[in-house]
């Protein structure tokens, strides 16, 4: 990855410091969830110890389920194995100022063992390990991520009493583009974009969407790193934001019935002189390495959408006719595909839109270089794209179930030889937990429909 000037320099911490400005600093990390979890420090103590020392975690933050309760399976924690700690440190390039928490900074830390080797199947560091295998190639990836929301004018606390049922959207119908519906909501998106930019994201964005309540904001893309380090800060961000200003939003693959919660994933390649590598002259203006990358991408695709839709509800998005995909097809600007190409010239890119709101982005994009490296390692060709209905075309359909996806996973070859069988074990293990949550629960569904009528 190229040096970059970080959002917030350590010696501008150090002023911010001592003038009293900023008292706190924040260390996380993304967990499988994609979720940040770390330590608040008082600002002195940071600057003395955790800068140049770092910190502990117990290492069951890898190893548990959504509700933090502890589960087997996992081989780098357990209760035989003592949940001892590992070590989060500060990687310094993501240090920045939190704008919705006065006086606070923010790090995100990488994770090792009291050893010093890395924490393999830890998001951060399975997606640097793609990015140097990358780099091997002489190549950098340029993410850029679209993740929807929906708003809701309760607050969190109101909405689990609820029973997240019978909650009052922040619009009551379909605003996609809509001026007013974005105006109906303006102080709560204006307050997001401001934050966020004032964190060091470059905001592009907002737009309106179509399931009541449901919004957008892009962010500019950046290194593929950098990227998915912000998006999860600005999910994060954007929960406590709305928490502070008494609404809720989810970011759930499928919160009803209606459109879900997708985050397409836009990646291009650059050379070292940061040159668009999959452009090309002529034709379909794509390059022969795109082409191969893009192949890799169909090829893996199955494989890999335990990466790209890592929960039970992820799987309700994939309906025909509903803007998510079904279909293991590309195409040019076709939305009806699982991978859309876009763009010209130095603005040429894929986009994959199997992602819901809840994917974790750090895996993702692990998982988009695992599959592109996949077909430019075995020159893959690419087959003719579709240019009709991809809905109702003959073309392999996207996993259905998160059980089918958690199979795909584990039995993968491809997977294996990308990621090595640790971390395909240990992502196969969390599949399995929430399987097994899932199987043992009863539904509103069931009830409903059982109740009185069986």
């Amino acid at each position: 990855m190229a040096d970059r000037t970080p959002p917030l320099a350590v010696e501008e911490l150090h002023a911010l410091v001592a003038g009293g400005e900023i008292d706190t600093v924040v260390l996380a990390f993304p967990d499988m969830q994609g979720r940040l979890q770390g330590k608040r420090f008082a600002a002195r103590f940071f600057l003395d110890e955790v800068l140049q020392h770092g910190t502990e975690g117990c290492n069951y933050l890898l190893a548990v389920d959504t509700d933090m309760n502890t589960v087997d399976g996992y081989t780098m924690s357990s209760w035989d194995r003592g949940y001892g700690d590992f070590a989060m440190h500060p990687d310094l390039s993501t240090l920045r100022r939190i704008p919705w928490h006065p006086g606070t900074a923010l790090v995100v830390a990488d994770l090792a063992w009291n050893d010093g080797s890395p924490v393999v199947a830890a998001p951060r560091q399975i997606l640097r390990r793609q990015l140097d295998r990358l780099a091997e190639h002489g190549l950098t990836a340029q993410v850029g991520t679209e993740l929807e929301f929906i708003v809701f004018q309760d607050t969190y606390e109101q909405a689990w009493d609820a029973g997240y049922r019978g909650l009052t959207p922040a619009n009551q119908y379909n605003v996609d583009y809509s001026i007013l519906g974005t105006g109906r909501i303006e102080p709560l998106l204006r307050r997001l974009r401001n934050d966020m930019a004032g964190a060091g994201l470059t905001v592009e964005s907002a737009k309106g969407e179509c399931n009541p309540g449901q919004h957008e904001i892009a962010f500019r893309y950046d290194e593929a790193l950098v990227t998915c380090d912000q998006h999860a800060l600005y999910k994060t961000g954007a929960k406590e934001i709305a928490a502070q200003e008494g609404v809720s939003i989810t970011f759930m693959a499928k919160y009803n019935e209606r459109e879900g919660n997708s985050c397409h994933i836009h990646l291009s390649l650059a050379d070292a002189d940061g040159t668009n590598v999959m452009a090309a002259g002529g034709g379909d203006g794509m390059s022969d390495l795109m082409r191969h990358f893009l192949a890799g991408q169909l090829a893996a695709l199955r494989d890999f959408s335990l990466l790209y839709a890592p929960n039970i509800n992820s799987y309700k998005r994939f309906q025909p006719g509903s803007f998510a995909p079904t279909a293991v097809a590309w195409g040019h600007d076709n939305r009806t595909c699982a991978l859309r190409v876009v763009g010209h010239g130095r603005s040429l890119r894929f986009e994959n839109r199997l992602p819901g709101g809840d994917v974790n982005p750090h895996l993702a994009v692990a998982g988009l270089v695992a599959a592109g490296l996949y077909g430019v390692e075995q020159k893959l060709q690419l087959p003719e794209p579709c240019r009709g209905n991809a809905y109702s075309a003959d073309f392999e359909h996207v996993p259905t179930t998160l059980r089918e996806a958690a199979e795909l996973w584990e039995n993968s070859p491809v997977a294996k030889a990308a990621f090595g069988d640790e971390v395909v074990a240990h992502y196969r293990n969390m599949a399995r937990v929430e399987l097994d949550a899932f199987d043992a629960a009863v539904t509103d569904w069931e009830l409903r429909r059982s109740f009185e009528r069986m």
